[in-house]
């Protein structure tokens, strides 16, 4: 048997108009909470009428201070100086030397300039570089047998390479040495020591003259 609804009594036809009844009920009575006012029972409050037990505030006038006087100028005094004046000085002359047309003057003499100083230029490359003699195999045979391994170093177990950079002047001598990268622990002043006590080198050339030339080296440190 199928049910059947009866019409008239279908509400959901109305429920768009229920719903906009309530949506205007609702914000009716938001408003209305919004704009009401609430005084208390006493009603409207006289502030007038209010007793304030606070004290009197005195009010302290403001001291006037004079202000300083001003300070005192005091213009310097002007003299007036005359512009000739006469200054008598009893001067007498003190010089006393018979000059005759025969006599000769020699020219004066200066002081010649001393020649300009002549910096030797240090080259870095040559067209013959300097050598040690004997070769390189016999110069680092004399380092190694001329290093000590610092004490410090070897307590700390410090190992590498010291740079060092020194000149071979015109007769083969090692000169300005000096270590430019080291690993510290006493190493680079015992490379510099070793370089500065080895032997002579053939000197450089350029253009069959001996000159300076600059030259760095490694020293190697390590524990055997």
């Amino acid at each position: 048997m199928e049910l059947r609804k009866n019409p008239k009594i279908d509400l959901e036809r109305k429920r768009n108009a229920f719903f906009n009844i309530g949506l205007a009920t609702s914000l009716m009575l938001v408003i209305s909470a919004f704009e009401w006012r609430f005084y208390g029972d006493g009603g409207l409050v006289n502030l007038g009428e209010i007793d304030d037990d606070f004290e009197e505030i005195m009010e302290i006038p403001q001291t006037l201070q004079p202000p300083p006087p001003p300070p005192v100028v005091v213009l310097p005094k002007i003299v007036e100086v005359p512009d000739e004046e006469e200054i008598e000085e009893d001067v007498k002359s003190i010089i006393d030397v018979e000059i005759n047309e025969d006599d000769t003057f020699e020219d004066p003499i200066f002081d010649e300039p001393l020649p300009p100083e002549i910096v030797e230029e240090v080259l870095i490359f040559v067209e013959s570089m300097p050598e040690p003699i004997g070769g390189m195999s016999t110069f680092y045979k004399h380092v190694a047998k001329q290093m000590k391994y610092p004490n410090q170093a070897r307590r700390m177990g410090i190992e590498g390479k010291v740079y060092v950079q020194f000149v071979i002047d015109k007769n083969g001598k090692l000169t300005e040495v000096q270590a430019i990268k080291g690993i510290g622990a006493g190493c680079d002043e015992e490379a510099v020591r070793v370089i500065k006590n080895a032997p002579d080198w053939s000197p450089g050339k350029q253009r069959g003259q001996p000159v300076k030339v600059r030259m760095i080296l490694p020293v190697t440190f390590k524990l055997g």
